[in-house]
């Protein structure tokens, strides 16, 4: 066993995460070991982010053509394709990371890239088994673990990634299946049901146990969401208890108890679990450098990014934050900093992280929800714009969806939270996202100038509802245009919009002005 030189920071893992804090690292001219037991990228290329991505962008220009003219004549495109349009995606990206990695590390001498199994020898030693089978020893100053997530699985339901699946295996199919059950109506589990029957070749079966699917967020995004699945031909199994998920060989046999006590027995092609992930952290022998598990049981990341031992920090998946791509790429990089940076970092905050969920119409995220702001009891006042009225939405033939905005229920209607539904919801919840990071109120977006026409049109009139100013009023169009407030006790309030005219809407432009001429735009 040899001992290689020492380094200023070793990452344990090569997915979004770590390759974001070996590279961050660099920055600070540090010396840094980079340690991926299986593929450069992880699950942000393969099997995960990526992969699935590109199968949802296929799905949805599948379903959109369908449409339109499958009266005519149906694209049914196989899964071959399917699955060669994803490899080119992930050739594209893998081939960035591993040509960016060796450039960088041509050129400055700063990284390595080890191929093994990494674990703890102690607090400043790592061994590696290398994929050769050589093994050998790293000192490191500094570790981040970043060993990401795997699917987890159930000891009473037989996966084999062939006939029962996880994301592992659900890509790797030969062909669409002509039957799917998926269990799990979480993000992912929604995400892949509304892929497979974009493509309209699989019936697809959602096994839900709560009462609606997406629980965390608004019932009436879910409520959305559902309809939209219910119209590819999505059966939802809402409120229904999973008694059994039998592998008969060359399908499945699956019993549910429904909320009524009523009982239902369904055989399927194939089955999915989406039943949440399990951070990887199994094979690094945590009790030989003293890291423990965190209050919440299962991740590792306590203390800001740091765990109890102070050179050795957890981001991604295994932080017990979001299991996300930007969040884990934010984290990495946060550590990093607070590693070698000469001045106080401040800690990540997570309340106002976007978030996009791949569904059907889209769904994107910031900020506080109308459902958490009455657990929290937050009086908030909420306009809300049906994608009906927004031209481009018209002009694309995507009127499912709508805007929501959450403001504070007071003068200065501090923007809480945005969700957005329907096309281009993730491009147009940026805008948002920025007020709510610089803690402004709303009224420099209802100044802007939009381009016309576009989707964001549709943030600027909702943000123009609260303040009165809207060009459609909400009195004429009830059922697509609403404004109102919530108190601490959940009532739902109509919000009587000032008039254009009104004595409080004129001292409040005044003030808005006056607010704009002391703004050094340098």
């Amino acid at each position: 066993m040899n001992t290689v030189e020492k380094y200023d920071l070793c990452v344990i893992g090569g997915g979004p995460s770590g390759y974001a804090a070996a590279m961050r690292a660099i920055d600070f001219g540090k010396k840094v070991l980079l340690v991926e037991k299986d593929k450069l990228g992880g699950y942000g290329i393969y099997d995960g982010a990526l992969a699935s991505k590109t199968m949802w962008e296929l799905s949805n220009k599948v379903k959109t053509v369908n449409d339109e003219i499958g009266t005519y004549s149906r694209i049914n495109m196989p899964f071959s394709k399917v699955k060669e349009i994803i490899n080119e995606a992930i050739f594209e990206r893998k081939f960035q990371f591993s040509c960016h990695l060796r450039i960088i590390h041509a050129e400055t001498g700063l990284i390595n890239y080890e191929k093994g199994k990494a674990s703890f020898a102690s607090k400043k030693e790592i061994l590696i088994q290398k994929n050769d089978g050589k093994s050998i020893t790293a000192y490191a100053e500094n570790t981040i673990i970043a060993t990401g997530s795997r699917p987890r699985k159930l000891p009473t339901i037989k996966v084999d990634e062939e006939v029962i699946l996880t994301s592992d295996g659900i890509l790797h199919l030969d062909e669409f299946p002509k039957s799917l059950v998926i269990l799990g109506a979480g993000v992912i589990g929604c995400e892949f049901a509304t892929m497979f029957s974009n493509f309209g070749q699989t019936k697809v079966y959602l096994i839900d146990r709560a009462e609606r699917i997406l629980p965390f967020e608004d019932e009436d995004i879910a409520d959305v969401v559902a309809t939209s699945l219910e119209r590819n031909g999505v059966t939802i199994h809402r409120g229904a208890k999973l008694v059994r998920m039998d592998h008969l060989g060359d399908a499945v046999e699956y019993e549910i108890e429904n909320a009524d006590g009523s009982t239902e027995v369904i055989q399927v092609e194939k089955a999915m679990l989406s039943i949440g992930r399990v951070p990887n952290v199994d094979e690094l022998e945590l009790d030989s450098c003293g890291v423990k598990m965190s209050k919440r049981g299962v991740h590792i990341g306590d203390e800001d990014t740091r765990t109890n031992i102070s050179n050795i920090y957890a981001v991604g998946d295994v932080s017990g934050h979001m299991a996300l791509v930007n969040v884990g790429e934010r984290e990495a990089r946060h550590a990093v900093v607070k590693m070698f940076a000469d001045f106080p970092v401040k800690p990540i905050h997570y309340e106002n992280i976007s978030t996009i969920m791949f569904l059907s119409p889209e769904v994107a995220a910031v900020g506080l929800s109308e459902q958490k702001a009455q657990e929290l009891k937050i009086p908030i006042r909420v306009s809300k714009i049906d994608y009906s009225m927004i031209a481009r939405a018209i002009a694309m033939r995507k009127t499912t969806g709508f805007f929501k905005i959450i403001v504070s229920d007071d003068d200065d209607m501090k923007v809480l939270g945005m969700r957005a539904v329907g096309e281009h919801a993730s491009s147009a919840i940026q805008s948002v996202s920025l007020l709510m990071y610089m803690n402004k109120g709303i009224d420099e977006l209802a100044h802007m100038i939009h381009p016309h026409p576009s989707i964001v049109e549709g943030v600027q009139e909702c943000v123009r509802m609260l303040i009165g100013k809207s060009i459609y009023k909400s009195s004429v169009f009830k059922d697509k245009l609403k404004c109102y407030k919530r108190t601490i006790d959940g009532e739902k309030l109509p919000l009587h919009a000032l008039t254009d005219n009104s004595e409080e809407n004129l001292n409040r432009e005044k003030m808005i002005e006056m607010n704009r001429t002391k703004v050094n735009y340098n």
